[in-house]
């Protein structure tokens, strides 16, 4: 929150489900009760009904006339698609980043790593979500579209609770940065090309767990359309 901003009570609701929903301590296809978050806040129900539309926009609630809102199960072609506009998006940006990367740029990448690599070793997990998201912002801004940070994002978040359903964060953080150790290195050395190849070669390394989780939790998913 900027200076001179106020948190309502909408941010408020949306903040606590938006965590319970990523976190999976609500799960996908979970039914939402508008009185008894309501009740749970002390407030009526509009700020409540406005949180849900906010996270209705980010794909992560399915709000139904005169049924109950629910957690949004996972859509295989909703991931499909959300893989698919991340590595049209991401790919310009590392070749841009790569262009682009000059002394200053590879000091943000170095620091983002170090403090990656710090929260490695102090087991801060929270703090490495944060960094993740954070590495990419940066790629972003050397590439001098800062912008692109908006639609990575949302687009990320629409995997990131099929992350936790795979391997724990703890595992999965040494290869995050060795990830990012190997495409920094690719962005600091003007290597557009292998940045990409870098890049891609990171977000495909969920495929295999979105197929895992498919078949183990098939119930966390939409019905196919025949």
């Amino acid at each position: 929150m900027r200076l001179g901003e106020h948190r309502t009570n909408v941010d408020d609701i949306f903040d606590y489900l938006h965590d319970e929903i990523l976190s999976l301590r609500l799960k996908p296809g979970e039914k939402i009760s508008e009185a008894e978050i309501a009740a749970r806040f002390g407030v009526s129900r509009q700020p409540v009904r406005d949180a849900f539309s906010r996270l209705a926009n980010l794909d992560l609630l399915l709000i139904r006339p005169q049924r109950a809102t629910e957690v949004k199960r996972f859509s295989a072609r909703e991931i499909e698609k959300s893989r698919f506009v991340r590595a049209a998006v991401e790919s310009e940006v590392l070749r841009r980043a790569a262009k682009l990367c000059d002394a200053e740029g590879a000091k943000l990448l170095d620091a983002a790593l170090a403090d990656q690599q710090r929260a490695i070793e102090e087991v801060d997990v929270d703090g490495f979500g944060a960094l993740d998201y954070d590495f990419h912002k940066r790629l972003c801004l050397i590439a001098g579209v800062d912008y692109a940070f908006e639609v990575i994002t949302s687009e990320k978040i629409k995997v990131d609770r099929l992350c936790i359903l795979g391997l724990s964060k703890e595992d999965r953080m040494p290869q995050l940065v060795a990830d990012h150790l190997a495409i920094a290195a690719a962005v600091k050395a003007n290597d557009a090309e292998k940045a990409v190849e870098l890049g891609m070669l990171h977000l495909s390394r969920l495929d295999d767990t979105i197929t895992r989780i498919a078949h183990i939790n098939a119930h966390y998913f939409e019905p196919a359309l025949d």
